[in-house]
């Protein structure tokens, strides 16, 4: 792991860091688009663009989200930054579970599932290791739930072409 993405993950449980990354998301979601999914987050961590089908909209919706593989499938968390409310994203999942995934300059369509029970520890563990800042985003989100779920790839993946803009 890089230097910048060690101090990235000591400094993710700041208040201020929440606020400026959620500033930094459009940037991301360009640099997403353009680099076909190669470079999200900078490149600090472990990052993928999801779109999903906006729940009201109908349209696609377009997202960077850290991950951790899990097999062949891919975990991601509805933190939002600590925030009390869900992410839109999370809620267009529960919606619609088929998706989209850009990683690596791969594009996979993924169907969402809900993590729960012990399922859904042993996917915090995975999480949490990877951005331990989670576990302080637990504590300033009100008390919600925050969500997780496994996405696990429908078909084969193919080259990306940039994702529709969300």
């Amino acid at each position: 792991m890089s230097v910048l993405g060690t101090l990235t993950r000591r400094v993710g449980h700041h208040r201020w860091f929440g606020a400026a990354a959620r500033l930094l998301v459009p940037a991301d979601r360009v640099v997403g688009r353009l680099t076909r999914g190669r470079v999200v987050a900078l490149g600090l961590i472990p990052s993928l663009v999801i779109t999903t089908t906006g729940r009201r909209s109908g349209k696609p919706r377009s997202n960077p989200l850290l991950y951790v593989p899990d097999g062949e499938a891919y975990v991601v968390i509805g933190s939002n930054w600590g925030q009390t409310q869900h992410p839109g994203w999370a809620m267009n999942l529960l919606a619609e579970p088929a998706a989209t995934v850009d990683v690596k300059g791969r594009r996979v369509p993924v169907r969402a599932e809900p993590a729960a029970g012990t399922e859904r520890d042993r996917l915090w563990q995975l999480l949490v290791t990877e951005w331990p800042a989670y576990r302080t985003y637990v504590q300033r989100a009100g008390g919600r739930e925050i969500r997780i779920f496994r996405l696990v790839p429908t078909g084969r993946g193919a080259a990306a072409d940039p994702p529709a803009a969300g």
